[in-house]
């Protein structure tokens, strides 16, 4: 039996402000059905900021971080799809693989996942702090340590020559833009759509929609910079949010787009969404606001108009499915996802990597291990 190690780990302990403390924890090995997964790169995302700034509750202390990729080291008894050695993206929605929703093939909808509880299926944790109390891995993957423990159906194999940093994304940011376009929406080559917001996961989205062929793209920010990322992307053109911007994209659509996206999770935009699109289409919301915060829509209208709204879960992904194809067409060229990296750091390195998405300095920071 493989023994408990010790690992390096970005804790929240929710006592000193929005600071994460890095702290050397107790990781016990997997049990069955389980894998340790030797991390080599985790993302810094919106969910996680979304903690240190008091806006989510979760359970304490936590080790922050969910996006990871890495390499399978250990293996617990039952495990017959992975071996010592495979290059994996963890997933964080750990669904139960038992109810209605997953063998329908809806793993994103189970409501049986202890993930939210930043628990393992079988509700418990593999961590442990320096006096041996429980500590809890965010959304039961805590990717921001250097190996983490989670089942074996939470670990995705991929073709080991996509690098890990950009592999890591997909566990999250990039499946929820990818997963928000392909599985949610179902754009179809020829549709115009709008994007508002052009971090990691618009520009995912966005990346997404050149790949489905719909056309125009528009990416709309307040940020010049932003935008200009937005179009390397492949957003056709490049809109500055405004009082006027249903207007000016019901110009560059003719009426209004086919289908519009939220990517930021504030209220106000979510309002908006579906004044950005024609009679008869979607609105998809992508973004995540903070916990009790209402969105006001017009339902007469929006009936009147056969409007649709669309929550996007995690993209709807079914990570065992969508989580090669997005590394096979990201090897193929069909789906450039380079340019979302916008620095690279160290674990000692955290805390900088949130304060300058704070300030929206960065599309994506990724913590990388060596």
């Amino acid at each position: 039996m493989t023994e408990s190690i010790e690992v390096r780990s970005a804790v929240y302990r929710g006592t000193d402000g929005d600071r994460v403390g890095i702290e050397t924890l107790r990781l016990a090995p997997p049990a069955h059905g389980e894998v340790r997964v030797r991390v080599r790169a985790a993302g810094v995302c919106g969910s996680d900021r979304h903690v240190l700034d008091g806006e989510w509750n979760v359970a304490l202390p936590a080790i922050m971080g969910h996006e990871a990729a890495g390499v399978v080291e250990s293996i617990g008894d039952g495990v017959r799809g992975l071996a010592v050695g495979d290059h994996v993206v963890l997933a964080w929605h750990q669904a139960c693989q038992r109810c209605e929703s997953c063998t329908a093939g809806k793993s994103w909808a189970c409501r049986f996942a202890k993930s939210n509880d930043s628990l393992l299926p079988d509700g418990t944790t593999r961590w442990s702090d320096a006096d041996g109390a429980a500590a809890y891995p965010y959304l039961a993957v805590g990717a921001m340590s250097e190996a983490v423990v989670v089942p074996e159906f939470a670990a995705i194999k991929i073709d080991q020559r996509v690098p890990f940093d950009i592999a890591s994304l997909i566990g999250c940011s990039v499946g929820t833009g990818y997963g928000a376009v392909v599985n949610n929406a179902r754009v179809v080559a020829g549709e115009s759509a709008v994007v508002v917001g052009s971090g990691g996961v618009g520009l995912s989205i966005i990346s997404a929609l050149r790949l489905a062929g719909a056309t125009p793209i528009i990416a709309v920010d307040v940020s010049e910079a932003k935008l200009a990322e937005a179009l390397r992307a492949g957003a056709t053109h490049g809109l500055m949010g405004g009082p006027d911007l249903a207007e000016r994209v019901s110009e560059l659509t003719d009426g209004g787009a086919d289908v519009a996206f939220e990517a930021i999770g504030r209220v106000a935009t979510m309002a908006q969404l579906p004044d950005l699109i024609r009679p008869g289409a979607r609105a998809v919301f992508v973004g995540l606001p903070p916990e009790g915060q209402k969105v006001e829509i017009d339902g007469l209208l929006l009936a009147y108009d056969g409007k649709t709204i669309i929550g996007s879960n995690y993209g709807g992904l079914v990570p065992a499915r969508d989580f090669p194809r997005i590394a096979r067409a990201y090897l193929a060229g069909a789906l450039p996802l380079d340019d979302l990296i916008s620095a690279r750091v160290s674990l000692d390195e955290t805390n900088d990597a949130f304060d300058a998405m704070r300030r929206g300095e960065r599309t994506r920071s990724v913590i990388t291990f060596d």
